[in-house]
């Protein structure tokens, strides 16, 4: 299982979508406040679709309540800021994807105090960043295909018995 933590974010049509990654994948969805919406909205309700009864989501007043509770966590920061690729780091079961909110990403202070631990994903020159949740969900992937995909369901029902894949 891993935990995905959004800082302080602000549409809920990504944090709909993010919940939904969340549910499929058996990811624990972590809210710090404030949040740019109402947890009751109905985009951000719309966009999670029928998968709440699924998710295992937590809320927390900021970063230092959420540290508090989750105090000997492995974390990753990703930010369109960090000196490295997400796809060099080796995520263990259990660790903490830290995403800022849309606007702003990541406070400063928390990625200068952990360089180390700072991730980006890689895109073009002139690119500012990826849709939150977008981002989200190539991180959590990695993070699940490192892991072999434990505990999910890989392969689909297709109508027709196929060859192995090569």
């Amino acid at each position: 299982m891993f935990h995905i933590v959004l800082v302080e974010p602000e549409i809920p049509q990504n944090t709909g979508n993010i919940a939904r990654t969340c549910a499929a994948t058996g990811s624990v969805l972590h809210l710090v406040k404030p949040l740019g919406f109402s947890v009751s909205d109905r985009q951000l309700k719309r966009a999670g679709l029928d998968y709440w009864d699924l998710l295992d989501i937590r809320y927390y007043e900021n970063l230092a309540h959420f540290f508090a509770e989750n105090p000997n966590g492995e974390y990753w920061y990703l930010s369109t800021k960090a000196p490295r690729a997400y796809t060099e780091a080796q995520f263990a079961d259990g660790c903490y994807l830290l995403f800022g909110k849309e606007t702003k990403g990541l406070p400063e202070d928390l990625l200068t105090a952990h360089p180390e631990r700072c991730l980006r994903i890689p895109m073009r020159e002139g690119a500012r960043s990826l849709n939150l949740s977008n981002s989200v969900a190539v991180v959590t992937f990695e993070a699940l295909r490192q892991d072999g995909f434990r505990g999910l369901d890989e392969a689909g029902r297709f109508p027709v018995d196929l060859p192995p894949a090569r």
